[in-house]
């Protein structure tokens, strides 16, 4: 008679215990995978209009736009970019001018603000939560930088 070889059934049972306990601890990690990746690409969308207002602020200075508001800087589109103190506007048009996304992808609203102070603009990627957004404000005033709001935390998103 030959003895036949295999796994016992406590054997089996104490390998499904430990994948089961794996994959509950490893689980939580992999779940928000979703929120991390909506949180870089606000990131990526700030870099953007980071790096279009250094090139909107460097033709403002050549053509001495950058003590002007508002001013408005050739930048190759079919109409000239509207700027504040030589930085993009708060605007969904010239934002969109500006840095190369789509309005398809990403929802923009315009802030009214007090008159007299710097507008804004919430950018939120379509389908996101509505706390999962970035908010640009145009500059305040002659040497002063636009600002971002902070970036929302991947439980948010």
């Amino acid at each position: 008679m030959q003895k036949q070889q295999g796994f016992t059934l406590i054997e089996l049972v104490v390998v499904i215990i430990i994948l089961g306990i794996l994959a509950v601890t490893a689980a939580p990690k992999f779940i928000n995978l979703q929120g991390d990746a909506r949180v870089s690409t606000l990131q990526g969308v700030k870099a953007a209009i980071q790096g279009a207002n250094s090139l909107v602020y460097s033709k403002a200075i050549l053509a001495g736009e950058e003590k002007i508001n508002p001013g408005s800087v050739s930048i190759g589109a079919a109409a000239d970019a509207k700027t504040v103190f030589g930085y993009i506007a708060a605007t969904e048009a010239e934002l969109l001018k500006a840095v190369d996304i789509s309005d398809d992808e990403w929802d923009f609203t315009e802030v009214t603000e007090v008159p007299g102070t710097p507008n804004s603009i919430e950018i939120v990627q379509v389908g996101a939560p509505e706390a999962c957004k970035l908010t640009y404000t145009e500059s305040a005033g002659e040497n002063k930088l636009p600002t971002f709001s902070t970036l929302p935390v991947a439980s948010a998103c």
